[in-house]
C-alpha cells in the first residue's frame, strides 16, 4: 500500500508537467493562429509592388509607404477614417444612453414578460442587414438624415443595441444589489447609488460591451454604403475605391482598418483583464 501511494505521488509532478507543456503549446498555437494574418497584412501593406509580385520572395526586402499616401490623400481615406471614428463614437454614445437604463431595469426588476422581451431583442438580430437598409434609406430621405453621419450612427445603434442591453444586463446583474441598498440607507438616491456604486463596479464589463459596439460599427460596410454617398465611412470608402486597386492596396486598406481597433483595445485592456479576473473568481 505504501509503495502504491508513493507511486501515485511520483506520478503527479509528471502529470502536472505534461499539462503545463500542453497548455503552453495550445497557447502558442492560438497566438500564431491569430497573429499570422496580422503579420501577413502588415508585411504586404508595406511591401513594394515589385517585391510583392515576386513569388519566390516570401518576405519582401524593399518597403514603401506610397500606398498609404495614395490611400489617405489621393483617395481621401483620411476623411473616411474621420467619418468612421465619428460614427463609432456616436454609436457607442447612443447605444449606452438607451441601453444602460434598459439593462438596469432587466437586471434589477422582475416583471411579466421579461424573458419574452429578452428573446424578442435577440430575435431582432435574425433579420439580414440588407432588408433594413432600403427602408431606412427611404425614411432618411423623408426626414433629411440621408448621407449624414448621424443617420449611419443611428442605423448602427439599431444593430448593436439589443446586444448591448443583454450583455450589460448580465454584467449589472453580477453586481450585488446589497451595495445599492446600503448606499440608499446612507442617503443616496437610486440614481446616485447606481452612478457612484454600481457603475464603477460594472465598468470592466461595460467596457467589453463598448468594444462589441466598436467592432460591429467599425466593420459594418453595407448600411454605410447604402445610406451615404459623400460622407462614407472607411469600410464603405474602401469597398468603393480600393477593391478595384492592386492587391497591395487592399492589404494597405486592411492594415489601416485594423489599427484603430487595436489602439482602442490597447487602451481598455486593463478593464478587460479586470473583468476576466472577476469572472474567474
Amino acid at each position: 500500500m505504501e509503495n502504491l501511494i508513493a507511486l501515485k505521488t511520483n506520478r503527479i509532478p509528471w502529470a502536472l508537467k505534461i499539462r503545463g507543456v500542453l497548455t503552453i503549446l495550445v497557447a502558442i498555437f492560438i497566438g500564431v493562429w491569430f497573429l499570422t494574418p496580422l503579420v501577413l497584412i502588415t508585411i504586404s501593406a508595406f511591401a513594394s509592388p515589385r517585391d510583392y509580385y515576386q513569388i519566390e520572395k516570401v518576405i519582401p526586402t524593399h518597403f514603401t509607404v506610397e500606398h498609404f499616401h495614395a490611400l489617405f490623400f489621393e483617395l481621401e481615406g483620411w476623411q473616411a477614417m474621420l467619418n468612421s471614428l465619428k460614427v463609432v463614437g456616436l454609436t457607442i454614445l447612443f447605444s449606452f444612453t438607451v441601453g444602460l437604463p434598459a439593462s438596469y431595469a432587466l437586471s434589477r426588476y422582475k416583471f411579466r414578460g421579461k424573458s419574452f422581451l429578452k428573446l424578442s431583442m435577440l430575435a431582432s438580430r435574425m433579420f439580414p442587414v440588407m432588408i433594413l437598409a432600403i427602408p431606412l434609406l427611404i425614411i432618411y430621405m423623408k426626414i433629411g438624415l440621408s448621407d449624414t453621419i448621424y443617420g449611419v450612427a443611428l442605423a448602427h445603434t439599431i444593430m448593436v443595441l439589443p446586444l448591448i442591453i443583454l450583455v450589460s444586463a448580465s454584467i449589472l446583474a453580477s453586481v450585488s444589489v446589497d451595495y445599492e441598498e446600503a448606499a440608499m440607507i446612507f442617503g443616496l438616491s437610486r440614481i446616485h447609488a447606481f452612478l457612484k456604486i454600481t457603475l464603477p463596479l460594472a465598468l470592466p464589463g461595460l467596457v467589453a460591451s463598448a468594444i462589441l459596439a466598436f467592432i460591429i460599427s467599425w466593420n459594418e460596410v453595407f448600411i454605410a454604403t447604402i445610406l451615404n454617398l459623400t460622407n462614407r465611412t472607411l469600410p464603405a470608402h474602401i469597398f468603393r475605391s480600393a477593391m478595384d486597386s492592386p492587391d497591395y492596396f487592399k492589404f494597405t486598406a486592411g492594415f489601416i482598418m485594423s489599427i484603430p481597433a487595436v489602439i482602442f483595445i490597447f487602451f481598455v485592456r486593463k478593464h478587460l483583464v479586470t473583468m476576466w479576473g472577476i469572472s474567474l473568481k
